[in-house]
């Protein structure tokens, strides 16, 4: 193989490692999402949101953990359903970030991320 054949494979080598890379990389970006924004999503996003208190916690259908996420900005509520048992400390949130794909009038979560108040957060008008 030519000198010039040896330099043209490898740049298709660069250009198409640099373009899968791209295309993964696309592909595992999940943005940040409001409740409405998340109801006309077809791929998957992230919702936060505060624990809506006025429909309780439940396990449905075996494993399966459902409530509602209420956007604080909008008021909006949304039905999240996370196949797993209830996070440690989820009666405590502050925020909840739900991780997945709105279908069939609810959201399909494939993580939960909690977010409580800290400790920290409670001394401080303490000093």
């Amino acid at each position: 193989m030519s000198k010039k054949g040896k330099l043209m494979l490898l740049v298709l080598l660069v250009v198409g490692f640099v373009g899968y890379a791209a295309w993964s990389f696309s592909d595992s970006v999940t943005p940040y999402v409001g409740v409405d924004e998340a109801m006309k999503s077809n791929g998957n996003v992230q919702v936060k949101g505060l624990l809506d208190k006025s429909a309780a916690p439940s396990h449905m259908e075996g494993e399966d953990f459902v409530f509602t996420l209420k956007d604080q900005d909008t008021g909006s509520t949304l039905p999240v359903r996370y196949h797993g048992t209830k996070p440690d400390q989820f009666d405590e949130a502050y925020h909840i970030v739900a991780i997945g794909k709105y279908r069939d009038g609810e959201f399909i979560a494939s993580k939960l991320l909690i977010k409580c108040p800290s400790k920290y957060e409670k001394e401080k008008g303490k000093v």
